[in-house]
């Protein structure tokens, strides 16, 4: 809450004329989130299992609903919002927490034939590329690409042959330069990655200014609120770019620490896989763990230069009610399940 008014405290006082405009609205999304994960923590996990196909069914649903223009909202070029009053959803966030839900459903009575590549392995990938594919449709190639790496990451948790993988791999990465290739800003993207100043005031824009505010902060930062590029250097840095905003104001020991958090709360995720009592339990919190995991890799090797930008939030720093609420509602998942732990 601190970093996201800090970042967006600028942006927010020149389009709203109130700098507590976003701060506001992710402190209502953070309660609904946290009052959704003590919740969440006191259901029982195999709960999640009877009502998988309905979940799947719902956001496939939304899925369907955010294409139809008036219906769905169109921003930065996606149209993957919902808007509901003064508030909007984004119902790919949340299909990938009903993907976690129903692969690990599935996962876990089908295991025996995860082995095979007609009854196990296609079975499992299919309905996740069609889900991928809807999402393509908005399109939101970050949120796609967090929701396949984490289901993938559940399948060869599963037992899936590492020679199926092999397979898949090469015709996935045939599959991702085709959909670079065939949207000119995702090809800018590359090119801005591999050289984000041969474009400085395109498409090499963001990289570069994310850096101008992580080099500066040096070891101990300028000082929390003390940025310079929140001042309209960095667009909107409340949302992807926030992590370099804190490592502007509170510098490499700050980003540091941040990252020792997240690397905690993936360890303790992982002993609660480890620990569950059945294969569900285990499924269920290696998507979790996995899920998080991808996106906060992707979205810092975004920051730092290490990845094409891709739209993908920090999770639990960035501003974003669906995210929010996603990352906390899995956050009491993991807390059900560790109650059953053995570790």
């Amino acid at each position: 809450m601190i970093m996201v008014y800090s970042a967006s405290a600028v942006w927010a006082s020149y389009k709203f004329n109130d700098s507590f405009f976003f701060a506001k609205r992710q402190l209502l999304f953070a309660g609904l989130g946290i009052a959704a994960m003590f919740a969440i923590m006191n259901i029982d996990y195999w709960r999640w299992r009877d009502y998988a196909k309905v979940i799947l069914l719902t956001c496939f649903v939304l899925l369907v609903l955010v294409l139809i223009p008036g219906i769905g909202m169109v921003r930065g070029g996606a149209r993957s919002w919902i808007g509901i009053g003064a508030f909007s959803i984004q119902p790919s966030e949340f299909m990938k927490f009903a993907m976690i839900v129903f692969l690990a459903k599935f996962l876990s009575e089908r295991q025996k034939t995860i082995t095979s590549f007609k009854y196990g392995l296609i079975p499992s990938l299919g309905l996740v590329f069609l889900a991928f594919g809807m999402i393509m449709l908005q399109p939101d190639l970050g949120t796609g690409t967090v929701m396949v790496g984490t289901c993938i990451a559940m399948i060869f948790v599963a037992g899936a042959r590492v020679m199926h993988f092999a397979f898949l791999g090469l015709a996935g990465v045939a599959g991702f330069v085709g959909l670079v290739l065939s949207a000119p800003y995702r090809m800018k993207r590359i090119t801005s990655y591999l050289d984000p100043w041969s474009d400085p005031l395109g498409s090499g824009f963001q990289i570069i200014q994310s850096l101008y505010a992580i080099g500066p902060g040096g070891l101990f930062g300028l000082g929390l609120g003390q940025s310079r590029q929140k001042f309209f250097y960095l667009p909107e840095p409340q949302t992807d770019f926030i992590f370099a905003i804190l490592s502007e104001e509170l510098g490499f020991i700050g980003g540091s620490f941040v990252l020792l958090l997240f690397s905690l709360l993936l360890w303790r995720g992982v002993r609660v896989a480890l620990g569950a009592p059945d294969l569900y339990g285990t499924f269920l919190a290696v998507g979790i763990v996995s899920m998080i995991a991808i996106q906060v890799m992707i979205n810092i090797g975004v920051v730092t230069g290490l990845m094409p930008v891709t739209g993908i939030t920090l999770p639990f720093l960035s501003y974003g009610g669906s995210s929010l609420t996603l990352m906390l509602m899995g956050v009491g998942v993991l807390l059900n399940i560790s109650r059953h732990s053995r570790y």
